[in-house]
């Protein structure tokens, strides 16, 4: 068994997708695999992946076809995936260096844990940090899991962040259904809690990834869905799991997230042309 996969849902990223693939190749952990695929880009993503092949860690599968949403390329990388952690990187974040050693130390040293979490810088579209090490808020160090979902509905945002900043045990995942993609913008979010009811977080005071946001991702409209999904993730997973959240824990994070998407668009307005994304052989 591979010690670690990083596993990489591609999907129209030709103008970053190399940058990302140098920096998981660039990780200095001994035992990794790399496994990428291309969600039937139109904009020559596959094509920007393909150099990549030579490289014995990496593993490049025939493209994913197109629909089913985000999820269905997650989870097809990671159904692909051999080794004991798992870390997802979609095809526009970054890693920074010592990242991987880092979080799997962390879960080596924690055998009860299920995941390690980090923080992450906020990038624009051309990769140059416009807010640096955000994430985790109170959940630094060891946590119950049912704690870390908890205090992440009360902030009515994911305080573990995206999934390029967070390293899970393969099997809590697969055990816990894998990805869960009935709430678009929450996937990592609801996969988390669902493998967190089974054992701990650890938060590593470390900023372990970047997080790339560009206009098609962060909008003024997405941001007003985002907070209406969020709210029904809360709802749904208190009625699944009884005995988890309580109604005061739901009524602080549904007006927590609808402030966060306040805030996302006052981040969208501010930064808005920074959110532009390159045309490929721009200067």
């Amino acid at each position: 068994m591979t010690r670690v996969s990083v596993v990489v849902p591609a999907f129209r990223n030709a103008a970053t997708i190399a940058e990302t693939m140098r920096s998981i190749l660039d990780q200095d952990h001994a035992d990794l695999e790399v496994v990428v695929a291309d969600h039937s880009s139109d904009d020559g993503t596959a094509a920007a992946i393909e150099p990549f092949a030579d490289d014995p860690r990496v593993r490049i599968l025939d493209a994913t076809p197109a629909g089913g949403g985000a999820v269905r390329n997650w989870q097809r990388v990671t159904d692909a995936a051999t080794g004991e952690y798992l870390k997802l990187v979609p095809g526009d974040d970054l890693l920074h260096p010592g990242a991987i050693a880092a979080q799997a130390a962390a879960l080596d040293a924690q055998p009860d844990a299920v995941l390690v979490a980090g923080r992450r810088d906020i990038l624009d579209a051309r990769g140059a940090v416009l807010v640096s090490g955000r994430g985790l808020g109170p959940l630094v160090g060891r946590h119950d899991g049912r704690e870390a979902i908890r205090a992440s509905v009360r902030a009515g945002t994911n305080l573990l962040r995206e999934p390029g900043a967070v390293l899970l045990r393969r099997g809590a995942l697969a055990a816990a259904g894998g990805w869960d993609g009935r709430h678009a913008y929450l996937i990592d979010q609801a996969s988390y809690a669902r493998a967190l009811l089974a054992g701990d977080m650890i938060g590593l005071d470390a900023t372990v990834a970047g997080f790339r946001v560009n206009a098609g991702q962060w909008s003024m409209a997405l941001s007003r869905e985002q907070a209406a999904q969020a709210i029904a993730f809360h709802h749904a997973f208190a009625a699944e799991h009884p005995g988890v959240l309580d109604p005061a824990d739901l009524r602080v994070g549904d007006r927590r997230a609808r402030r966060a998407a306040l805030a996302r668009r006052a981040f969208y307005v501010l930064h808005r042309r920074r959110l532009r994304l390159p045309v490929i052989g721009e200067g």
